[in-house]
């Protein structure tokens, strides 16, 4: 009989759960959502313990549809650069802020005037920005010294549910980048930089291949989840390179372009590649690395947009409709996808959204089409820089909800002037989560076994000369925009920001 694993992916919005044979077949699958909480300016949060109930919920209905005595290992993704709080007990001991928080940004800036920026591209690959775990951490010990005393382990959003599954404090590899003081290129912490950082490596669990097999399901795991006592489940690792590995992008110049809740791309290399601008991380495959360009808003700019202008009543299909009936350049129309600030390329945390060109004949049609030429324009803007430092991009793979629009998907290959494949429609994180399980627990034989469970491509988009040549000047005007406005930008955030919304 042919093995069954199981992944799980804690996004941002909801868990993802799925089991797949090792032949990659989708055989059962369940979501369970949460809510963002948003106490206020820069500040989005979660609350882990909802990642939990929900993980738990979606898994045991996925087990009672397969069998838990089917389910050879058990694989987590998660969302990245969580910062997750807990005592020995296995209490969480606060929201953690996500990917999205910027509450720590005068930490970033007081650090970087006494380490300066230069420490910290060399030894993560990583800008101290605050939406990654390490200021979120230094955040907790300035401005929360109760919560910080008790805390005796700080997990990330997959380790934390592979805590409750089995009892153990882990870290893989592929998340380590959002602690500044893990080495990249060594895949080890660096002492003298978390020294002068302040940061107790005591709290952060020993990092473990992402495949590695860390634990097994124990009693608690086992009554939560209907998985059977004693299942195997490994580290996990970084949802985009999760989804990454689940569409089949791991060698060298292949590039995930990806259009969920967030948006851009991840171009792997075999060796790590480092600009300011960019993220850097290792690839959950082994002696692979992930340079990424991660914006914000990329398929939420689109659903922001049917929200709020037709009530959120329409689908892909109809959107796609109207949007065909425009031209190329959307009738003079722009979007900047700046709707939660920016991470790259500019890193704006006051960087805010932007329709520009309206007029009385702008339809709703030349709205939607505007909408997704800014997204994939802001995917190009960082497939520039990647190149600029030394990533070739070659193949072009698309994943995510936004790859079922298929005007979406021509529109991003004619503004990047390359073919991009479309993957079989499946949850390309949990599928790679699955792929890590199968791996650790040789229900395949390592990654060239796995191949055959990765996802095939589905269709091809060619890139059309002539529309390119449209979106080469359509760029250019993107680009300066946001360099006109950023002033304005930055002097208008306070007035733009909102308290106490929860989402």
């Amino acid at each position: 009989m042919e093995r069954t694993v199981i992944g799980i992916d804690i996004g941002t919005s909801a868990c993802k759960v799925a089991a797949f044979t090792t032949s990659g077949e989708l055989i059962a699958e369940e979501s369970r959502e949460y809510p963002l909480l948003v106490p206020g300016p820069g500040r989005v949060e979660q609350d882990p313990e909802q990642w939990w109930d929900a993980a738990a919920e979606a898994t045991g209905a996925v087990v009672s549809a397969i069998g838990a005595h089917a389910v050879a290992g058990v694989g987590v993704s998660g969302q990245s650069w969580s910062a997750v709080m807990m005592d020995d007990e296995g209490r969480v001991l606060a929201n953690t802020p996500i990917w999205m928080d910027t509450r720590a940004q005068d930490i970033c800036d007081r650090t970087v005037g006494e380490l300066g920026e230069d420490v910290f591209l060399k030894t993560s690959g990583n800008r101290f920005s605050p939406s990654y775990t390490t200021p979120k951490i230094m955040w907790f010990r300035e401005h929360r010294p109760s919560v910080y005393a008790r805390t005796t382990h700080v997990l990330q959003s997959n380790s934390f549910i592979v805590q409750r599954l089995t009892g153990e404090w882990t870290q893989d590899s592929s998340q380590s980048y959002g602690i500044h003081a893990f080495d990249t290129l060594a895949g080890a912490y660096d002492p003298g930089l978390a020294d002068a950082l302040g940061l107790d490596l005591g709290l952060l669990p020993p990092v473990s291949a992402c495949h590695e097999v860390v634990g097994v399901v124990g009693a608690s795991g086992a009554r939560a989840t209907g998985l059977a006592e004693g299942t195997p489940v490994v580290a996990g690792g970084l949802d985009a390179a999760c989804a990454s590995l689940g569409a089949g992008v791991v060698d060298p110049g292949q590039t995930q372009e990806q259009g969920g809740q967030a948006g851009g791309m991840s171009v792997v290399t075999d060796r790590p590649v480092r600009d300011p601008r960019l993220i850097l991380s290792r690839h959950v495959v082994p002696g692979r690395w992930l340079l990424q360009g991660g914006t914000i808003a990329g398929g939420a700019s689109l659903r922001w947009a049917a929200e709020t202008f037709a009530a959120g009543a329409l689908t892909y299909r109809q959107i796609d409709q109207e949007a065909e009936a425009v031209p190329s350049g959307a009738e003079g129309l722009w979007f900047l996808p700046y709707l939660s600030g920016e991470r790259g390329p500019i890193w704006d945390p006051k960087a805010r959204g932007v329709l520009f060109g309206l007029g009385f004949s702008t339809s709703r049609g030349a709205v939607w089409r505007a909408v997704m030429e800014g997204v994939a324009y802001s995917v190009l803007d960082n497939i520039i820089i990647a190149e600029q430092a030394g990533a070739k991009v070659q193949t072009m793979r698309s994943v995510g909800g936004a790859a079922s629009s298929r005007l979406w998907t021509q529109i991003k290959s004619d503004v990047m002037e390359r073919p991009i494949e479309v993957a079989a429609p499946t949850a390309a994180s949990t599928l790679g989560a699955a792929v890590l399980a199968a791996v650790g627990t040789g229900s395949v034989s390592g990654f060239d076994g796995a191949r055959q469970m990765l996802a095939a491509v589905e269709r091809i988009h060619e890139p059309d000369p002539g529309t390119s040549s449209v979106y080469r000047e359509g760029f250019q005007v993107f680009r300066q925009l946001y360099h006109d406005l950023a002033p304005l930008m930055h002097r208008t955030s306070p007035i733009a920001d909102k308290e106490g919304t929860t989402r």
